[in-house]
């Protein structure tokens, strides 16, 4: 079964878990497992629309799922999938 890693920022939507066991043959169903179980996640994970919002990184195994499948790639026991969301802002340097 494959291994969501929630990140410290959403861990307050999922029972504070830092990852969670999700049944799934594919990436995409794996992330509805999650906000099944979740709900709390999807409006942090997902736009209006249905989709991955573009500020939310996949990882599986270490490779963006951007540059595999996207959601319909193919996961088998033991995969971790890595939610990542970005991180912007910060501050203007000082003079």
């Amino acid at each position: 079964m494959p291994k969501i890693q929630i990140p410290s920022p959403l861990r307050q939507y999922s029972g504070k878990q830092a990852s969670v066991d999700v049944a799934g043959k594919t990436v995409g169903e794996a992330l509805a497992g999650l906000v099944l179980q979740n709900p709390d996640l999807k409006r942090h994970l997902y736009a209006d629309d249905g989709k991955l919002r573009a500020f939310v990184n996949v990882y599986v195994n270490d490779e963006d799922m951007r540059y595999l499948q996207k959601e319909a790639t193919t996961l088998k026991d033991g995969d971790t999938i890595s939610i990542v969301p970005s991180i912007a802002g910060g501050c203007e340097p000082r003079d």
